[in-house]
């Protein structure tokens, strides 16, 4: 099966299911609920790190990436279960942290003993630049006594490797097949277009010194290198980059089979149409028009040009889409299943956050010591010093935190929800008394709605490889496109307002097949009326 006909589940770790009852998901507990992923019918699992950390970013600053963390369990019980995922016909792809280490990593810790070897491995200067952390502050750092500084442009524990020293990707790519050999069939590389830093660094007033690192020529000669020494002799394997503040035509290089770089990339420009001004620590609605129209150019120039999107609404930095794009007091469930189809239906891999299948909502959080996320607290912290009230600081971080997503699964109504017997590291979120997988499978639609979209991708290879195409681009509620192979045509509406509206059909639709839809429309003529939220995909 291509990756095109996949669809890939990510789970969150620590938030999963937590069977040895400290408060934290692990690897026994994934095993326990692959049945229950099985039943979804998801074709790959995606897991967040489960590296030795300091979890200072929640395992994104790795100290070791060929150890199992012990809070998730132990080697054994990941091969236990890749044994078991793969009875299952389930694959495992893991996340994978190269553009920096956690500051407790060895190579790092011998760096900062003088070893001349291992200070190659890092980006040290006599004169930091003027660029930013991605987390706020100075993206430099001293390095020990030395009067040196490491770059880091995440948080100052994540130091970034440098990927020009050819030791450091011998060793990056020995730890991909390191995980090879153990039957892993994808990787997700973090933030993997930032590695390739300009040989000279200057100061960059523009941007807080992105145009310096991100997506530079030599990124790509560094992930084809990648690909040739691993991950490419396996033409069975998937692989993902997340892409940070890139552009369609980058993307397209880094998926375009020819190149042989990467299967797919994660954009993340339409989780950001309601960024005030483009700052993500802000309120505002979000802007429809803008959101449809990334989503016509990156999939009309992806699909004429070869390129191929990874598609999601929902991860591990992200708030709740649902929460985001929807009115979840009236339409949760109608919302859920329309912009499940907006993706599913779409030219790209589709991928399901853990929670997403059931409509899961962002905590509600009552205050901020519920919030653990460095990013959060710091952002918080930031808003104040701006000026802003603590009520208003506090308004903007439970609307845009990263622990909205990573909330405990809701299994059941039980008092952790069911992920535990004992007070979770992170507050469930307090919807789910309702929103659990128990109610779900009970007298849910949403979980089965899933399992429709999936079925239909395999069934129909419209779906998974037909061309896009815009349709209605300037209409003011409805997200609509066209997908097209050979003679099999399939368009799709998605109305993104509790409003009715009415659209006109174009005659090739106006007496197709009704493949999907979340409102049961069970006859129609050339107008059709949308209902609030209705989402509705024709073939012919």
């Amino acid at each position: 099966m291509s990756f095109k006909e996949k669809v890939i589940y990510q789970i969150y770790p620590k938030s999963f299911l937590d069977t040895n009852q400290d408060g934290v998901g692990d690897l026994p507990g994934i095993k326990q609920k692959l049945p229950y992923l099985k039943q979804l019918g998801v074709d790959m699992i995606w897991l967040s790190p489960i590296y030795l950390s300091p979890q200072k970013d929640n395992g994104y600053d790795v100290a070791d990436y060929t150890a199992i963390n012990p809070m998730f369990g132990t080697m054994e019980d990941f091969d236990q279960l890749m044994t078991t995922a793969n009875e299952l016909g389930i694959e495992l792809m893991l996340d994978m942290v190269f553009n920096h280490v956690s500051i407790e990593h060895e190579w790092f810790q011998k760096a900062l003993a003088g070893d001349k070897k291992y200070q190659d491995y890092f980006i040290l200067r006599e004169e930091p630049t003027d660029w930013l952390s991605k987390f706020g502050g100075n993206a430099w750092a001293p390095f020990g006594e030395t009067g040196r500084y490491y770059l880091h442009l995440y948080d100052k524990t994540q130091a970034d490797l440098n990927w020009r020293n050819p030791e450091v990707r011998a060793e990056l790519f020995n730890v991909l097949t390191f995980w090879m050999d153990k039957g892993v069939k994808g990787f997700r590389f973090d933030v993997i277009n930032v590695i390739g830093k300009d040989e000279v660094l200057v100061n960059c007033e523009e941007e807080d010194g992105k145009p310096a690192y991100t997506d530079r020529p030599i990124t790509h000669e560094f992930i084809q290198m990648m690909n040739q020494a691993t991950f490419g002799k396996d033409p069975e394997m998937i692989t993902v980059g997340e892409m940070s503040s890139t552009t369609v035509k980058e993307c397209i290089l880094y998926t375009k089979p020819e190149r042989e770089e990467l299967s797919m990339t994660f954009n993340f420009h339409h989780l950001k149409v309601d960024y005030k001004d483009g700052k993500k620590w802000t309120q505002m609605p979000f802007d429809f028009a803008k959101l449809k129209e990334l989503f016509h150019t990156w999939g009309t120039k992806m699909s004429e040009e070869g390129g191929w999107n990874a598609l999601f609404w929902n991860n591990h930095d992200q708030p709740r889409a649902l929460n985001r794009f929807i009115d979840v007091d009236n339409y949760r469930v109608a919302g859920a299943k329309m912009l499940a189809s907006a993706i599913h239906l779409n030219r790209g891999t589709p991928y399901i956050y853990m929670g997403e299948e059931i409509g899961m909502l962002d905590p509600d959080y009552e205050s901020m010591e519920q919030y653990v996320d460095v990013e959060s607290l710091n952002a918080y912290q930031e808003l104040i010093d701006a000026g802003q009230t603590e009520q208003t600081a506090f308004e903007i971080v439970k609307l845009k935190s990263r622990d909205n997503s990573r909330t405990p699964m809701q299994w059941d109504s039980s008092r952790f929800s069911g992920f535990s017997q004992v007070s979770p590291w992170l507050t469930v979120g307090r919807t789910a008394d309702t929103i659990n997988v128990a109610n779900e499978l009970q007298t849910g639609s949403i979980f089965s709605y899933y399992q429709q979209l999936i079925k239909l991708r395999k069934k129909y290879p419209v779906i998974s490889e037909g061309s896009y195409e815009a349709f209605l681009p300037e209409h003011p509620q409805i997200y609509g496109y066209i997908r097209r192979l050979a003679d099999h045509s399939l368009l799709v509406l998605n109305n993104f307002f509790p409003q009715e509206t009415t659209i006109e059909l174009p005659e090739e639709f106006s007496a197709g097949e009704i493949l999907i839809d979340n409102y049961q429309t069970e006859t129609y003529n050339k107008k059709l009326v949308l209902k609030p939220y209705q989402t509705i995909a024709i073939y012919r």
